[in-house]
């Protein structure tokens, strides 16, 4: 179903999931960019809510680490780490990664893995690039099982042309809301929890995150 089409988008702003730059993502994404987008003390405080939440170490399953790159922030990696993301390169430099996956969710926003498949997903520092978050919020919960976390993380810097354009228009407030709203609105989640995190760095750092619902 299109943005267009889906009756949840209707009370959004015009114009508010488009961007500056509307070319492929493929295009934007196929140069490898082995660097960090947060400093030191930011990412150590995203490895920190993960601890928190229980997303690391042996006991905690299976996590689908959503539109990834070649590092992803555990202090510890989870038992099983399945990573998504476009640039294969990038993906395959992932130490921590015991899965990959090449996919484009704003072309694609359903996941190609079974119900229930993961114990949490995460998305760190990308969901304001999401053209249709309602979708793929609704496919995260689908794939997570009943009372795992879906957790995502973001600072204060982006990509300005492949942002979204209501993501750019906002404060650091508007994003967390803009992230809680998308939990609301889509399928299967608990009310979300937001959160600024403490940092050690200049970065901040904030998380939304919700529980799958039970039924």
């Amino acid at each position: 179903m299109s943005e267009a089409a889906d009756p949840r988008y209707s009370d959004y702003p015009d114009g508010f999931f488009d961007r500056i730059d509307s070319a492929p993502d493929s295009h934007f994404y196929a140069p490898t960019r082995l660097v960090t987008h947060i400093d030191d003390g930011a990412i150590a405080a995203v490895g920190e809510l993960y601890v928190e939440l229980g997303l690391t170490g042996p006991g905690s399953g299976t996590v689908l680490d959503l539109m990834s790159s070649w590092v992803s922030h555990f202090p510890v990696p989870p038992a099983s780490l399945t990573v998504l993301g476009m640039n294969a390169y990038e993906l395959e430099a992932n130490p921590m990664a015991d899965r990959r996956v090449i996919h484009d969710l704003n072309s694609d926003p359903t996941l190609p893995f079974l119900d229930a498949a993961f114990a949490a997903a995460l998305c760190c520092v990308s969901v304001d690039y999401l053209v249709r978050p309602l979708e793929v919020f609704d496919a995260v919960a689908r794939v997570v099982r009943a009372g795992g976390f879906f957790v995502c993380t973001f600072s204060n810097r982006c990509f300005p042309t492949k942002a979204i354009d209501g993501w750019m228009r906002t404060s650091d407030r508007g994003h967390t809301e803009i992230v809680a709203d998308y939990f609301r609105r889509s399928v299967g989640w608990d009310p979300p929890t937001i959160s600024r995190r403490p940092t050690s760095g200049f970065d901040p750092i904030y998380a939304v995150w919700a529980r799958r619902k039970a039924h």
